[in-house]
C-alpha cells in the first residue's frame, strides 16, 4: 500500500524500497553541508522533507545556485554513475530529513529493478535539458527574461505535485534568484517590480506570486 508521501512523488523511488536495501534516514540542520564540492560520492540521496540546494561558492564570496530540490526529489546522482566528483556542494536551506543510501546497494537496487532504473535516467535526461535551457537563457537574455524563465521552471515543477489554479507563492528569495540568473539583488527588486506593473506576477507583503 503507498504511503501519502510515495502517492504524491511518483517520479522518485519508493521511499520503502529504497530503506528495504539498506537506506537509512537522516536530519540535516539549515545551512549543512550535504556534500562539498569536488568530494566523491558515496550515497544516493532522496529527500523526505525539507528543501536542499545546489551550489558552486565562487572565490569574491558569491554562490551561484546550480538548483534547488525539495521533498520528494534526488540530487547529486551524476557523480555516480561517472565516478567522478561533485561539481558543486549541496547544503540544506532549511532542516531536512534525507534518505541515504550506500552506492554499492544503490547499484544493486537498479541491477534488480530495470523501471527504477529507467526511471532515473529519464530524470536526469530532463534535468540535462533543463539545465541547458538555463544556460541558453543566462547568456543570451535580459533581465526580465532570466527572472521570468527561473519563475517558469518552479511552477512547472510545483504544478507535478499540487493541483494548483492560478497564481502559486514562489518560495524563492530575490538573493536565490539573483544567484540563479547571474544578476545582482538590486536588478532582480527592479526586474520584478516592472513585471508587477505589467500584471505578469503579483507581490503582496513582500511574497511574489506568479
Amino acid at each position: 500500500m503507498q504511503t501519502d508521501y510515495q502517492t504524491k512523488h511518483r517520479e522518485t523511488i519508493n521511499a520503502d524500497l529504497l530503506l528495504s536495501n539498506g537506506g537509512v534516514l537522516k536530519s540535516y540542520d539549515k545551512n549543512e553541508y550535504i556534500f562539498k564540492e569536488g568530494g566523491h560520492p558515496h550515497f544516493y540521496y532522496q529527500i523526505v522533507e525539507g528543501k536542499v540546494k545546489m551550489v558552486n561558492e565562487m572565490d569574491d564570496g558569491r554562490d551561484f545556485i546550480q538548483g534547488f530540490f525539495s521533498a520528494g526529489q534526488s540530487f547529486g546522482e551524476p557523480p555516480i554513475f561517472e565516478g567522478s566528483e561533485y561539481p558543486a556542494s549541496a547544503m540544506a536551506v532549511q532542516r531536512s530529513v534525507i534518505i541515504r543510501l550506500h552506492i554499492p546497494s544503490f547499484i544493486q537496487m537498479l541491477k534488480d529493478n530495470f523501471e527504477v532504473h529507467w526511471d532515473i535516467t529519464r530524470r536526469l535526461a530532463q534535468r540535462i535539458k533543463m539545465k541547458a535551457t538555463s544556460l541558453k537563457e543566462i547568456s543570451s537574455h535580459p533581465p526580465e527574461h532570466r527572472i521570468m524563465n527561473v519563475l517558469d521552471g518552479f511552477k512547472k515543477e510545483k504544478l507535478l505535485h499540487t493541483a494548483c489554479l492560478g497564481k502559486i507563492k514562489i518560495e524563492y528569495t530575490r538573493k536565490q534568484i539573483a544567484d540563479m540568473t547571474g544578476l545582482r539583488v538590486e536588478t532582480v527588486i527592479r526586474t520584478m517590480r516592472g513585471l508587477q506593473d505589467k500584471k505578469l506576477l503579483a507581490i503582496h507583503k513582500g511574497k511574489v506570486y506568479y
